[in-house]
């Protein structure tokens, strides 16, 4: 196979893979996609699952989320290929009074590198307006922080999350455990329309 095929070939791959939807994690290329109803069923699934994770990881992080105003779990999978990398997600936010907002997440990433990451993000909401703001302004963000002793007022700690925005806090589960560096890359979050009507 020579050089110059094998770039169009990945080109092509790369395409495809940026081309699908976000909910195509639930679907496949040779089967029925899943209908809405599953796909909400799977991202919610998808979660408790990473609450869960996130609770063993950081149990501390329970009371936090629990004296919010909501949250939103994110589940990626990105596939980092030679010059350019991306990904696609699927989430959903969820008030204390118990409204969920399914949306996607999307990211584009630059470097030289082959590598593949999934991660959980998981964001935690102190009021009203920063909740709204990411839900309705199709929120974006960029870069890597590392996390570091983030302090309250009153001296409490915010229990290793790392905060990204006001009144937005951010965990980043990866498959080892709750990440010390968060990776943002240039993710952007929007609404899902089809997810939420």
């Amino acid at each position: 196979m020579t050089t110059i095929f094998r770039y169009i070939a990945t080109l092509f791959i790369l395409g495809i893979a940026i081309s699908q939807p976000a909910y195509a994690q639930f679907g496949s290329f040779f089967g029925p996609d899943k209908t809405v109803a599953e796909q909400r069923q799977d991202i919610l699934n998808k979660s408790q699952a990473t609450l869960k994770q996130l609770y063993e990881a950081q149990p501390k992080a329970k009371e936090l989320i629990e004296k919010s105003v909501g949250y939103a779990t994110f589940s990626n999978f990105g596939m980092k290929i030679l010059i350019a990398g991306g990904g696609t997600g699927s989430g959903v936010v969820i008030a204390k009074d118990k409204k969920l907002v399914f949306m996607n997440m999307a990211e584009v990433q630059a470097g030289l590198g082959i590598g593949i990451k999934s991660f959980q993000n998981i964001f935690v909401f102190q009021n009203v307006a920063a909740m709204n703001d990411f839900i309705n302004s199709g929120w974006t963000f960029g870069g890597q922080v590392t996390a570091a002793a983030k302090y309250e007022k009153d001296g409490g700690a915010y229990q290793d999350a790392t905060v990204v925005a006001p009144g937005v806090l951010m965990y980043q589960l990866t498959d080892s455990g709750l990440a010390a560096e968060i990776t943002g890359k240039g993710t952007k979050y929007y609404k899902n329309t089809d997810l939420n009507k």
